[in-house]
């Protein structure tokens, strides 16, 4: 079990209440919630060592993909521009989707800012891994998730999500922690924690082959965690299966058109809406 000694939590609306049901949780951290009047995001993130955002708006009737990702994608950025003021050391791990493309902006924001430390930037994708072990779970029948464990490699949406069926290891212990877990635990030391994740490669040891063989430099591959934060990249693209590797080709295109979708975000913003 890893404790947190302060929890702080932000969002433009309802924060009180959230912060009020979580403080009558027995724990020793001591819980706070912010909104963005009196410098809100400033005193939520300082000194913050994890940093986690999943915020942004569900798709709603009428929206287009489009429309989507820009609502998104300002909420990163301008997230991210508070992070790399207030505590540009903490680990990022973004949960907003699209995830191909919001991953690339908090990196351009960051560097930006000349405080990118491509270890401590994490995209979120264990729900990919959670889904493919369910899936062998409902054709094998075993109930035991504990009996499954599937790779997952590539990206977080579509065609980019590579599961590699070939490389499942049954009677693998798969522990109940979700991924802000895992950082603290590396974080303060905890050795041979190994999680996949989408990741900036060429700034993590290990990475530049990897970027070298998909031609993406943003890709989900398991990465070793450590005092650092993502201290090494895991290339296991040589252990796919002829099938896997066929659907790796329309995975790395996506991902191409993703990433690049991102970056342009924040280097040529859209117009805001009046």
């Amino acid at each position: 079990m890893v404790k947190a000694d302060e929890l702080s939590l932000y969002d433009v609306v309802n924060t009180p209440g959230v912060t009020a049901d979580l403080s009558h949780i027995s724990s020793i951290a001591k819980i706070t919630g912010y909104l963005p009047e009196e410098d809100g995001l400033k005193h939520a993130l300082t000194g913050a060592d994890v940093v986690v955002i999943p915020a942004g708006i569900p798709r709603k009737p009428g929206m287009s993909r489009d429309d989507l990702f820009k609502i998104n994608a300002s909420i990163v950025r301008d997230l991210v521009k508070g992070v790399a003021e207030f505590c540009p050391k903490a680990n990022i791990l973004v949960i907003s989707n699209p995830v191909n493309s919001t991953v690339p902006i908090a990196a351009e924001v960051m560097k930006q800012a000349n405080v990118f430390d491509p270890k401590r930037l994490f995209g979120v994708t264990t729900l990919d891994v959670v889904r493919a072990e369910k899936f062998v779970q409902d054709i094998t029948g075993e109930k035991d998730p504990a009996n499954t464990v599937i790779p997952v490699i590539g990206g977080h949406s579509g065609e980019t999500i590579v599961p590699l069926f070939s490389l499942a290891k049954p009677a693998v212990n798969i522990p109940s922690d979700n991924f802000a877990e895992k950082i603290i635990k590396a974080s303060k030391g905890e050795k041979g924690i190994v999680e996949p994740t989408f990741v900036y490669l060429p700034g993590v040891a290990g990475g530049d082959a990897i970027a070298k063989e998909t031609g993406v430099d943003y890709f989900s591959v398991p990465v070793e965690l450590g005092l650092s934060g993502a201290e090494r990249a895991h290339n296991i693209l040589g252990d796919l299966s002829e099938d896997e590797k066929k659907l790796l080709e329309p995975a790395k295109a996506g991902l191409k058109g993703n990433i690049e979708k991102g970056i342009d975000f924040v280097h040529n913003p859209p117009a805001p809406n009046k």
